[in-house]
């Protein structure tokens, strides 16, 4: 019960703290008369927000972007995962391959993301792209880094008793290589929703990126806020999924274990 009421009691403060913020904000932007378009209100930005909401303009924008997203960190990180293992596994696939791979992620996707529009149109296909290749390469930095960290002692032990290269693979590499792979994931998903909002800058017939364009033409400043707040609890809501998932493919990892025990020992203190 007293657990609970600690829960409880931090979950408060922390709105508290929220909501000093925003009254300071509001407080600061009033009294020296700050120029709506430099920096609006908290209350007109919620406003802006409550007003697209309720005439379910933002709504059909999200969605498009969330599937962009989704779509993209799906198509990114199976590529990724596939060639990471590729690169890990077979040294004549890093050297012929990797210098190619590093150089193409040297571009920037904002350079890019012209000449994908002309390549794939406006619409969702271009889009795709550009977010799965954003989230593609720090994926498959991890699952290099992930499959190689695996120790040469257990994997010079498994050859002794005669396991295939599979066998070692499957049931070494693999698991070993999990929370970097998982790390990498969190990376991916957030940059995949990066390259989306990317890629709709440059142009798009739909989806939040083009709402903050077309905003931005009008001096909706307080509108636009309005969309950066949407897209950043979209963020916090796909990185809590990759998260909600890592804990239960990973409830053997020492670093959960570790991280449970902490936030029990923190609890136990306010008993």
């Amino acid at each position: 019960m007293t657990r609970m009421t600690g829960g409880l009691v931090n979950f408060v403060l922390r709105l508290m703290l929220i909501a000093v913020t925003l009254a300071v904000w509001e407080a600061l932007v009033r009294l020296l008369d700050v120029p709506a378009f430099i920096l609006p209100t908290p209350s007109s930005i919620f406003t802006a927000l409550y007003r697209g909401i309720a005439s379910a303009l933002y709504l059909n924008h999200i969605g498009i972007t969330l599937a962009e997203t989704l779509i993209g960190f799906v198509v990114g990180t199976v590529l990724a995962f596939a060639l990471g293992i590729a690169v890990a596994l077979s040294r004549s696939i890093e050297y012929f391959l990797y210098p190619f791979i590093v150089m193409f992620q040297a571009m920037p996707k904002v350079a890019l993301a012209p000449l994908i529009i002309v390549w794939f149109g406006l619409g969702l296909t271009s889009k795709v792209v550009n977010a799965a290749l954003v989230a593609f390469f720090p994926l498959m930095v991890n699952t290099i880094v992930g499959l190689r960290s695996a120790e040469e002692e257990k994997v010079d032990l498994m050859r002794s008793l005669a396991a295939s290269r599979w066998q070692v693979f499957w049931m070494l590499r693999l698991p070993n290589a999990m929370p970097y792979i998982f790390a990498g994931l969190e990376i991916a998903m957030i940059f995949a929703l990066i390259g989306a909002i990317v890629a709709e800058f440059v142009g798009a017939q739909s989806g939040l990126g083009m709402l903050i364009q077309s905003m931005n033409f009008t001096m909706d400043v307080a509108g636009q806020f309005s969309v950066l707040l949407i897209l950043s609890v979209l963020g916090l809501i796909l990185n809590g999924m990759v998260n909600g998932v890592r804990r239960r493919v990973l409830f053997w990892d020492v670093s959960q274990k570790v991280d449970a025990v902490a936030s029990a020992q923190k609890k136990g203190g306010t008993l």
